[in-house]
């Protein structure tokens, strides 16, 4: 259809181009010449289009890494457990609901193999819905405000804009797995009132 159309406003303009080009030849060789400039074109825009939908699938895969955990129900006398083996540089992604509201915990061994754990929002973005981070190269991103942090600075500070800290006391540690209490977690739900991640 494309091609066609081209085509067509070409030959309505070769009557009018004879005259400028001398003869009919002249005409159709520029004509010619043209339809292959166009496909040329077409065929950039096509490896263009493909690209494109390849850095689209990347970054839906980057995105994916962080979200292919099911949603855990945590009800009372529950606890989240996150087993230490899983841990890694690379901040995990908990999703968790408790009571019907959706939160989210992160979890992550910093360079010196200390387990930081914090909720996944910030402790001053919080009521936007979107102060929530996502991991870009080794830091924390609040998609917010645009603050970064690295995986030492998780779960070390209350207040400021970093990620709400689980601290020491919020949660039992042993060699093999972090567990965070249903009444911590309830406890803390409010700060997720507003979360907008999905």
């Amino acid at each position: 259809m494309k091609k066609f159309m081209i085509t067509a406003a070409m030959a309505a303009m070769l009557m009018t181009a004879a005259t400028a080009y001398g003869n009919i030849e002249n005409v159709m060789a520029a004509v010619s010449s043209a339809e292959k400039t166009v496909k040329v074109a077409d065929d950039k825009e096509t490896t263009k289009t493909a690209v494109d939908k390849t850095e689209e699938k990347e970054a839906k895969a980057a995105d994916n890494k962080e979200d292919k955990k099911e949603t855990t129900k945590i009800e009372k006398g529950d606890s989240l457990v996150i087993k230490t083996d899983d841990l890694s540089e690379d901040a995990a992604f908990y999703p968790i609901e408790v009571d019907g509201t959706e939160m989210e915990v992160i979890a992550v061994k910093d360079a010196e193999g200390t387990i930081r754990t914090a909720f996944n929002t910030c402790q001053i973005c919080y009521d936007s819905g979107n102060g929530y981070y996502k991991q870009e190269g080794d830091k924390l991103v609040c998609q917010n405000c645009g603050n970064s942090f690295t995986m030492d600075q998780v779960g070390e500070t209350a207040g400021g804009c970093n990620p709400y800290p689980i601290l020491d006391d919020d949660k039992t540690v042993t060699e093999d797995e972090i567990q965070i209490s249903y009444d911590f977690l309830k406890e803390s739900s409010d700060i997720f009132t507003n979360w907008k991640r999905k």
